[in-house]
């Protein structure tokens, strides 16, 4: 499988809105000041601060939080995009089996609602990650974004701007 594009942010987004994989696989940044970025970073700054965080591995994926050798998890503000955020890490997973050999036990934490969520990689998850990596990879291979189309996401989407303008 080929990662050289893909990275856990484009495998979040994927389950929302083929558009922002498309700006965000073209280095095109939404608005720093927006108030639910600013609020993800906080939630970064402020919870686990006892455990290692931010690990980049080979410029692909960024853990949030690593807590001994086994487990490795992720952060969100709340567990509103929860399918997303699970398969994000399920993406985790999968990379860190197949091009490092190891494997983890993944959980989403929600520290704002005092939530956590299992990830389990599975034969299925494995095959729908595969799936997701070439529709994401065909998306980034468009000469211009998709087409827009509005969905709920778009009321708080740090690239309304530009999608309404």
């Amino acid at each position: 499988m080929d990662f050289d594009r893909i990275n856990g942010t484009l495998m979040w987004y994927s389950y929302i809105c083929d558009r922002q994989v498309w700006f965000i696989g073209h280095s095109i940044e939404p608005p720093q000041e927006n108030e639910y970025l600013g609020k993800g970073r906080a939630i970064h700054e402020i919870f686990y601060q006892n455990s290692a965080k931010e690990l980049f591995v080979d410029n692909t994926i960024m853990i949030d939080v690593v807590r001994g050798k086994e487990l490795i998890a992720e952060l969100k503000s709340s567990s509103k995009h929860l399918r997303s955020a699970m398969m994000q890490m399920a993406f985790y997973l999968y990379y860190l089996k197949k091009e490092k050999g190891k494997m983890f036990s993944g959980k989403v934490l929600v520290p704002t609602e005092k939530k956590s969520y299992d990830v389990k990689l599975t034969d299925d998850i494995e095959k729908e990650i595969e799936d997701k990596i070439r529709h994401i990879n065909e998306i980034l291979a468009l000469d211009k974004p998709p087409a827009f189309v509005k969905i709920p996401f778009c009321k708080n989407c740090a690239y309304k701007e530009l999608c309404f303008a």
